[in-house]
């Protein structure tokens, strides 16, 4: 196991832990105890701040000294825009008064957010000031809501894996002069990974895409989620973007016009997307999925480039609605490629989820002959572990490889792996559907189907079942 599974490993027990302690010490549920972390953690980054601070007095109460320590990290590191701010301290308002947060508890000798403040800077801090890609707040955020009705699932929610957000960057070959957007931020874990792609692209003398500029001006992203919202402020916050352009928004109510920087205008060149899943009806077409894409489509730049993942029935669309709008993407933009992936990648979040990702080239319409890439990459390289969850099985890297080239520079595989075709929007827009196995089976295949029909017949027989088999009798005779 590499060193950075042992941390992501440790880091999930630590939010398993605290997801307890939140509700057995403070009694929060949800969509609070991300905020109680959140806000913990802006404090612990305030020099101001001293943990020793925090004694339990009546006044000002632990969750006082935290909320000015919050307030104090904002000034001083010029965290904007105003609106952005307002939202943030707004969310983190009710820790000042909440009485199971501030009261001293015998069996912890001092209060909750002491206690809570004590873990996070001891073992989470760290990984934030080390620029981890690792989502470690949208991990938390999963652990505290998974086994809850209305926080997470209920709106759709799914938190997309680090292996997964960073193959994503990679497809699009996000770079450092590129303006990302993710248009249903979440946790930002899509803008985490973008970040530090971008930053890790040697940076060419005299150019102004320096880290500064990719942190303060080449980040976008929507959130409607007020919670969501609070929880990818926070992390981009702790990663040194204190003036990303997070928006919270409805995405459908924004348009190529709405995404400047201080500076200018930009055009969004690369999209990076995880929609609510199964919020479309007849009652709401416009949450269907495809709809999210093809409205990310439409406020990218041309020749932009955008990487979704996204449900299996997405890119089958069998309603007349999704229909309609498949074929809206394909007069104005173009699919380049689809992965059909493994379907444990959202392990314990989702059950029964086949995702996919798609790759679109935006506003170029769809050339009728164009030959799409479709791929099966189920086989990924991981795999599920008990009390581990997801984890690599030392082939992750390998398989990832032929992947990118095979989608990246046309490097030649077999059919089993990618087939290309054209399509219309009546097409079910996945491998499964364009594969044809032509593959002669081996002798040693066929020595073995005729020895397990004949094991078969044989336990059929003795079973008193040998009746099964008298029309086969019956048509030999003939």
């Amino acid at each position: 196991m590499s060193k950075d599974q042992k941390d992501e490993l440790e880091l999930k027990k630590i939010a398993a832990q605290l997801h307890e302690d939140l509700r057995n010490y403070a009694s929060l549920e949800g969509e609070n105890k991300a905020t109680v972390i959140s806000a913990i953690l802006l404090a612990l980054n305030e020099p101001s701040f001293n943990i020793n601070s925090l004694t339990g007095r009546k006044k000002p109460t632990d969750g006082r000294i935290i909320y000015r320590a919050i307030d104090d990290y904002m000034t001083n590191n010029e965290i904007s825009p105003e609106f952005k701010v307002e939202v943030v301290m707004n969310k983190f308002r009710f820790i000042q008064t909440n009485v199971a947060l501030n009261e001293k508890r015998k069996d912890l000798g001092m209060t909750p957010l002491r206690y809570f403040a004590s873990i996070l800077q001891e073992d989470v801090l760290d990984h934030f000031k080390n620029n981890t890609e690792f989502d470690i707040l949208g991990n938390f955020y999963g652990e505290f809501v998974k086994y809850g009705d209305s926080d997470g699932n209920g709106l759709g929610i799914v938190l997309t894996p680090k292996h997964i957000t960073s193959l994503m960057a990679e497809l699009i070959q996000i770079g450092r002069n590129d303006y990302v957007l993710d248009p249903t931020a979440g946790s930002g874990a899509f803008l985490i990974s973008a970040m530090n792609r971008m930053m890790k692209e040697p940076l060419t003398e005299g150019s102004i895409y320096t880290d500064a500029h990719i942190k303060q001006h080449q980040l976008f992203g929507i959130e409607m989620q007020e919670k969501m919202y609070t929880v990818a402020t926070t992390n981009m916050i702790l990663r040194g973007d204190g003036k990303s352009n997070l928006m919270l928004a409805n995405m459908f109510s924004k348009t190529a016009d709405d995404f400047a920087s201080d500076e200018h205008k930009v055009a969004i060149t690369k999209v990076l997307m995880n929609p609510p899943y199964s919020q479309g009806s007849k009652g709401n077409p416009n949450l269907y999925e495809i709809d999210f894409i093809k409205h990310a489509l439409d406020i990218s730049a041309k020749n932009g480039k955008l990487a979704v993942i996204v449900p299996q029935s997405t890119m089958t669309g069998k309603s007349k609605i999704e229909k309609e709008t498949k074929q809206a993407i394909l007069e104005n933009h173009t699919l380049d490629a689809v992965i059909t992936l493994n379907p444990s990648t959202f392990h314990g979040q989702r059950a029964g989820v086949q995702p996919v990702i798609a790759l679109f080239t935006a506003k170029q319409p769809h050339p009728e002959q164009k030959q799409v890439k479709f791929i099966n990459f189920k086989d990924d390289g991981w795999i599920v572990k008990k009390h581990l969850g997801l984890q690599d099985d030392a082939t992750a890297s390998t398989k990832r490889k032929q992947l990118i080239d095979a989608v990246l520079y046309d490097i030649p595989t077999e059919t089993s792996f990618m087939v290309t075709s054209s399509i219309t929007s009546d097409d079910e827009w996945l491998h499964s559907y364009f594969y044809f196995n032509d593959s002669i089976p081996t002798s040693e295949a066929f020595e073995k189907t005729i020895q397990d029909y004949l094991a078969f017949k044989f336990d059929q027989t003795v079973h008193g079942r040998g009746y099964l088999f008298d029309d086969e009798v019956a048509a030999t005779k003939k």
